[in-house]
């Protein structure tokens, strides 16, 4: 099985596009560094050969100064001194006469073939006015020896210059297609089997890491919706099973026997307010994906929450009243936020609505708005049995109900449009303790202009704005 795996690994390896693009950039910076190492090369020995040629030339003028100056035997005297000068044994000497009889120098008699000398000498050569002959020349032997160290260095790293690179290709590549590989298997395994399959995650801190866990994160997040969307469909069935039964039975009765007008009319109500309640939950479901899936936040403008929630509150005190709740509010006069009127209406209606319902058992609900330094909350608290915390996690999904609520009026799907409404607004939800009671918190955040608007006030006054995270 392991050499199956290398064995298709390999294959995709060389047939990877990152490899084909790992040698096309070999290739591109070879060639590069070749041009680079040429020009050194022939930098490094033309300068060599221009040195050397500027010491032939200092030379050769010192020789014809000599002869200048001291005649013959001086010139003859000068080149047994460079003879004998062991600084000297790369240069060649000749002095000969008009019949190229040897004279004086290093040299045992004049070249027969001048041109092919001159391969093995940088040398120069003079007919003197008594008509002797000068030649003057450095041995180019030691320049050549030098000449092929540096080619032989230059290509040795050129050389090992593309083994490296090629290697780290071949690495690179194989490295890639692992990864790649490992998420195609996974995924394969995903179709086959399921959402229970993770991409695995090596711990290097790499991109491709990163890349495994924003796609294990949106596997969690799939395998949520769907087990989302399962329990919805699950708490659906089992909430519209019971209202439906109750109007079959009553439609059957109503068939089977003989009912006065009052009887038939008591049936058709009952029915009609069974089926008000499953409109109900399907207009609240319509709702919440209505507001998850659809861009709203285009009609967003600022509004004060304070307003709301006092008007929440007006709304919901008859109620409070009949339950012996005390509900009020309290806070600023005025907190600003972006956002959708109507959708923010909603959701502190079904906060406090809740409040009311389960948490006004000591008979006391209270809704506070405040600025804060990183923004704005709203909160609601009661005096209620609260909510257990390991069950705080579950109540924003849809249909969810509390084992002691399941007897009360509701869908369970009040808190599922809190959280929706929430989401769009780009606030956090937070459940704290009341002791007793629960207080539940939607924090929203400032936007740009209200963040302008807060440092200009507070600069006015001298002040410093803290910063928002």
């Amino acid at each position: 099985m392991a050499s199956g795996f290398l064995s298709v690994l390999l294959n995709k390896t060389l047939q990877s596009s990152t490899l084909r693009l790992a040698f096309i950039y070999v290739i591109v910076f070879s060639a590069g560094i070749f041009g680079l190492l040429g020009y050194v090369y022939w930098s490094t020995l033309d300068y060599l050969h221009e040195k050397s040629d500027h010491a032939i030339k200092a030379e050769h003028a010192l020789l014809l100064k000599t002869y200048d100056q001291a005649g013959r035997d001086g010139l003859i005297a000068l080149l047994n001194r460079r003879v004998s000068d062991t600084h000297f044994d790369d240069w060649a000497y000749l002095l000969v006469d008009s019949s190229l009889d040897y004279v004086a120098g290093n040299l045992p008699a004049w070249p027969k073939n001048e041109g092919t000398e001159r391969t093995l000498l940088q040398a120069t050569s003079d007919i003197l006015p008594d008509g002797y002959h000068l030649l003057l020349g450095r041995k180019a032997g030691d320049q050549d020896r030098f000449g092929e160290k540096i080619a032989i260095g230059l290509a040795s790293g050129a050389g090992l210059f593309l083994i490296l690179a090629a290697a780290a290709g071949i690495s690179t590549s194989r490295r890639s297609v692992a990864r790649i590989e490992a998420i195609n298997v996974t995924s394969r395994e995903i179709m086959r089997a399921g959402l229970g399959e993770r991409i695995p995650v090596r711990g290097t801190g790499d991109e491709w890491d990163g890349l495994a866990r924003n796609l294990n994160s949106m596997l969690d997040r799939i395998q949520e919706l769907v087990e989302s969307n399962r329990q919805v469909s699950d708490n659906v069935a089992h909430d519209l099973r019971t209202p439906l039964t109750r109007m079959r039975g009553r439609l059957e009765r109503a068939c089977d026997q003989e009912l006065d007008l009052s009887q038939y009319r008591s049936l058709v109500n009952d029915t009609i307010v069974e089926l008000d309640d499953i409109l109900r939950t399907f207009s609240s479901l319509l709702r919440i994906s209505q507001i998850e899936v659809h861009d709203r936040t285009a009609a967003f403008h600022n509004i004060d929450l304070s307003e709301i929630a006092r008007e929440v509150v007006e709304l919901f005190d008859p109620t409070a009243e009949e339950k012996a709740v005390r509900l009020r509010l309290s806070g600023a006069q005025r907190v600003c936020v972006v956002g959708d009127r109507d959708l923010l209406f909603d959701a502190i209606s079904n906060l406090v609505d809740n409040a009311i319902k389960h948490g006004g058992n000591r008979g006391e609900v209270e809704v506070v708005v405040a600025n804060r330094a990183d923004g704005s909350v709203l909160t609601v608290a009661d005096r209620g049995p609260g909510i257990p915390i390991e069950e705080r996690k579950h109540v924003f999904k849809r249909f969810y109900r509390l084992e002691r609520s399941r007897n009360s009026p509701g869908n369970g799907l009040g808190l599922s449009l809190v959280a929706a409404v929430a989401n769009l607004h780009g606030a956090r939800i937070e459940m704290v303790d009341n002791t007793p009671g629960l207080r539940i918190e939607l924090h929203f955040p400032f936007s740009d202009s209200e963040a302008r608007e807060a440092s200009d006030q507070e600069a006015a006054n001298g002040t410093m704005v803290p910063s928002r995270a």
